[in-house]
This record gives structure tokens, C-alpha cells and sequence, in this order.
């Protein structure tokens, strides 16, 4: 019923960065992804409609009509799917909320950022390199520091999440799901100051 006519416009983009298939389940670069799944719930609706290179659904948040993608292209190539929807949907880079895993913030920690470099995290390096520039809010999701110096962060953020930090991670998904809600309906500001 949501979907309408294909031409409908949207108001809003939402990314949820991550990797897709089952090696991937449970961690911690899935955090975008996790999510998903909480607004999904929220909102009533599937992201299993194959568009631009994602799993996509269109959802009503705060009233607005807004386009919900989980990029299927890996996380180094999301830029790809995000340049996509964005050009179908003539929509401007300030209205792309990109959803992250964070290893630079503790385990469950929000960050809500109104623009900024990639801080090294190839999804959003790749949109920031391909899709005009770093002028798009992002919330972030802190999934921790490797336990120790030596550990390649690689493979620490596609490393299987411990059933406590599971926990955390999807209290922290969430949280993320209202603090969308709250950067499309009182601005990035309001929803820093609330989430961060």
C-alpha cells in the first residue's frame, strides 16, 4: 500500500551498512543492518524488496515517506546502491541518514553526526567518494576496540559477537531506530543532543 506509483518522491534515504549472507550474521559490522531489523518492526514493513543493488523497502517515519535500503553490493562498494537511489529519487546527499558500526566507541555507544570524514570506514568512505562529499547525517554504532594492539581490525569488526555484546549491539539498534525517527522529525541537532 506504501509503495504507490514508482515515480512517488521520497523524502528521506536511510542506509543500513553491511555485509550481506549468512557469514555475516551476528557481527559487528552488521550493526547497520541490526538496525534494520528495528525499524522494520517499528514500522511494519519487509526491506526485502530488490532495488538498486539492495534490499529496500518504503516506510512512513514521522510522517514522512521515506526509502529504507540495506545495500547487497559488500560493505566496500555501498556508495554504489546509496549514488543509485539517490539519483532515481533526486535526492539530496543532507537527506542520506548512513547508519554504522563504530570500532572507536564503547560497545552499544551512539554517536548521531551531522557530516564527517569516513573515520577509516570503507562503507562510508565509499558514499563519501562517490556520492558528492561528506554532507550527510550518519548515526553510528560503537561495536568496540580490537582486545588488543595487534589485532587486525578487520577482522575484529567480521568477528561473531559475544551473546553479551549481542545484547548490547541490539539495544543499541534500537536506540538508532528512534534516533532516525528523531533526525527526521526535530533535525540532526535535537537528535544529537538526545542520542549522544
Amino acid at each position: 500500500m506504501l509503495f504507490g506509483r514508482r515515480s512517488e518522491p521520497v523524502s528521506w534515504i536511510i542506509v543500513f551498512l553491511g555485509n550481506p549472507g549468512p557469514r555475516y550474521d551476528h557481527t559487528r559490522h552488521n550493526a547497520g543492518f541490526l538496525t534494520a531489523a528495528a525499524v522494520e518492526k517499528n514500522a511494519g514493513v519487509r526491506i526485502n524488496k530488490v532495488k538498486f543493488k539492495s534490499l529496500t523497502s518504503i516506510a512512513l517515519l514521522e510522517h514522512e515517506r521515506v526509502f529504507l535500503m540495506k545495500p547487497q553490493t559488500y560493505m566496500n562498494l555501498s556508495g554504489d546502491a546509496v549514488r543509485q537511489a539517490m539519483s532515481f529519487y533526486k535526492t539530496p546527499l543532507s537527506n542520506v541518514i548512513v547508519i554504522s558500526d563504530d570500532a572507536a566507541l564503547p560497545v552499544g555507544k551512539l554517536r548521531v553526526r551531522r557530516r564527517g570524514s569516513s573515520g577509516g570506514h570503507n562503507g562510508l568512505k565509499d558514499i563519501i567518494a562517490k556520492c558528492g562529499g561528506e554532507e550527510f547525517p550518519r548515526i553510528k554504532i560503537g561495536v568496540g576496540n580490537p582486545p588488543h594492539a595487534d589485532y587486525d581490525l578487520a577482522d575484529w569488526v567480521l568477528s561473531k559477537l559475544s551473546s553479551a555484546d549481542e545484547k548490547l549491539l541490539t539495544e543499541a539498534a534500537s536506540n538508532a531506530a528512534s534516533a532516525i525517527n528523531a533526525v527526521i522529525k526535530d533535525g540532526v541537532d535535537s537528535a544529537m543532543e538526545k542520542f549522544n
